[in-house]
């Protein structure tokens, strides 16, 4: 509610233009200069304020919390009069990832044309000290493959629907296997596409991985303890439970709500095995780490284990 009033003040300041009986020439000098706003934060206020001046839903969609500055940010560009009720009813309650699939959707671009391109070098500090510097004979400026620069983070950006721009850094021996991978898969992949092949490895490491941590696809060979007393999960429990809970934590809070996150999960004994929990499908769930520990604290070092089994029943 706080942020639509500011963005519907900001909005009437920009169309009567009473930011310059303040001595500014703009309403973003005004936000950085009298409300001492960050240029980042000035400069997201404004359009969303401006957006707002043409479709005044967006406020009530603010004071909701049905949607935030970035989704605004990311649609302004998007809305026209005919869509925009159900472009933001799309985005609402979206992540920014969603939102720039939303997007995706509406113009997609083309394919990226596959390309390897080598990062700038730094250049090795001198040993010599400051003094040693200045004595030394004038240098030649360094070139810019020469200069240090900093090494951009990973980035994933929706081109259209399911079609995806990755940027990463490799290191030099990926890139020695990449190029022997388009060498040896040429009667497969002509052109060499490095989209193609980056797909066929992630899916081979996605399947070898499943298959270690949760015993998907294999056979069991393992002598397993059919009645569960043993603290080692047995691999076709493992399975089982991944297949149901479908590879996401299944912690559900009081509210009903289930948690979303799909990475460090680990195995969780229901009824803790120091309470005489089994390893069986029944009593083993995936957690993520840390409502695993959670659990661990609140079940594991709290409550003796009659006290446990008496809250267990209860469902608290």
């Amino acid at each position: 509610e706080a942020t639509a009033a500011l963005i519907a003040h900001l909005a009437v300041l920009d169309e009567r233009r009473l930011y310059l009986a303040e001595g500014c020439s703009r309403l973003f000098v005004y936000c950085t200069q009298v409300l001492h706003f960050s240029e980042s934060a000035a400069y997201r206020r404004v359009e969303v304020a401006r957006a707002a001046r043409r479709y005044p839903v967006i406020l009530t969609l603010l004071a909701e919390g049905s949607v935030n500055l970035t989704t605004v940010l990311l649609l302004a560009a998007e809305l026209t009069p005919s869509n925009h009720r159900e472009l933001l009813v799309a985005a609402t309650h979206k992540s920014k990832n969603q939102v720039e699939e939303l997007i995706a959707s509406l113009r997609p671009k083309p394919a990226v044309p596959s390309s390897v391109r080598m990062l700038p070098v730094a250049r090795a500090r001198s040993a010599c000290s400051p003094t040693q510097e200045l004595l030394k004979p004038t240098e030649v400026a360094p070139t810019q493959a020469e200069i240090a620069l900093p090494v951009a983070r990973p980035t994933v950006v929706p081109l259209a629907p399911q079609r995806y721009k990755v940027v990463f850094t490799a290191s030099g021996e990926t890139y020695a296997k990449l190029r022997q991978l388009q060498d040896l898969l040429r009667h497969q992949i002509p052109d060499g596409d490095l989209g193609e092949i980056m797909g066929r490895a992630v899916s081979l490491l996605l399947k070898e991985v499943i298959k270690q941590k949760f015993a998907v696809g294999t056979r069991t060979s393992e002598k397993e303890d059919a009645n569960g007393n043993s603290r080692h999960i047995p691999a076709r429990v493992r399975r089982a439970v991944w297949v149901r809970d479908e590879g996401q934590c299944a912690f559900v809070a009081q509210n009903g709500r289930r948690c979303s996150e799909k990475a460090f999960l680990e195995f969780h004994h229901v009824e803790p095995y120091s309470a005489g929990g089994k390893a069986t499908i029944d009593n083993i769930e995936l957690r993520c780490r840390a409502h695993n520990q959670y659990e661990a604290e609140v079940f594991g070092t709290v409550w003796t284990e009659p006290e446990f089994k008496t809250v267990h029943k209860l469902g608290l």
